[in-house]
């Protein structure tokens, strides 16, 4: 009786792993690593970057893939030249009509032109890793979203950017930026470039009424 209830056991045992496996599985297929994963497989359809970004400090690096050009897996990445490097990363499947709607919104003020994928990959590494080493560490989505790029060799394309604006990082306070957020990044700033290591240029704020 002792080897049958020990067998049952064992059995139960390995009845329940297996369900665990099977949704840790299920999990990793719905989460934003198994989506990118399964959207680096596929063919790249459109690679676009802002084409102003190195005079103006900030654009949008977009990333569609897909195995038709009617529905893909969009990847977009605003980016900072000029100090903080990448500052927001967004991954969703959309449809044909969804991505010219949303280039064409994306395109109103700087207009996206084409760029080759490894150049645009290297572009995003090279980006993260200045800003990082000035203290301002990549989005925290981007590793994971970076990666639909899949195969894309980024060292195809020898390159040397030049970040921030007149050999010094450029800080440009957003409009949706808080005080609080502003002091707490030029403390940054200071304590690793010094006073006269970096550029600022000071926010507007509206008069309170």
């Amino acid at each position: 009786m002792a080897n049958i209830a020990l067998r049952r056991a064992r059995k139960a045992q390995r009845r329940k792993q297996v369900v665990a496996g099977k949704r840790q599985a299920e999990a990793f297929e719905a989460s934003l690593a198994g989506q990118v994963g399964r959207a680096a497989e596929v063919p790249i359809q459109h690679c676009l970057l802002t084409e102003s970004l190195f005079e103006s400090g900030l654009g949008t690096l977009v990333l569609a893939r897909g195995r038709t050009p009617h529905y893909v897996a969009l990847s977009t990445f605003l980016i900072d030249t000029f100090c903080l490097g990448i500052k927001d990363v967004m991954f969703r499947p959309v449809e044909a009509e969804e991505f010219a709607t949303y280039v064409e919104i994306m395109g109103a003020a700087a207009p996206l032109v084409p760029v080759e994928p490894g150049y645009a990959r290297r572009l995003l590494r090279e980006l993260a890793a200045w800003a990082q080493s000035i203290g301002f560490p990549p989005h925290r989505d981007f590793t994971v979203v970076e990666r639909t790029f899949g195969t894309v060799d980024a060292g195809a394309y020898d390159v040397a950017f030049r970040f921030g604006r007149d050999g010094k990082p450029f800080y440009v306070p957003g409009p949706t930026e808080s005080p609080s957020l502003i002091r707490r990044r030029l403390k940054q700033l200071q304590k690793g470039l010094g006073e006269d290591g970096f550029d600022f240029e000071a926010p507007i704020f509206e008069a309170p009424i």
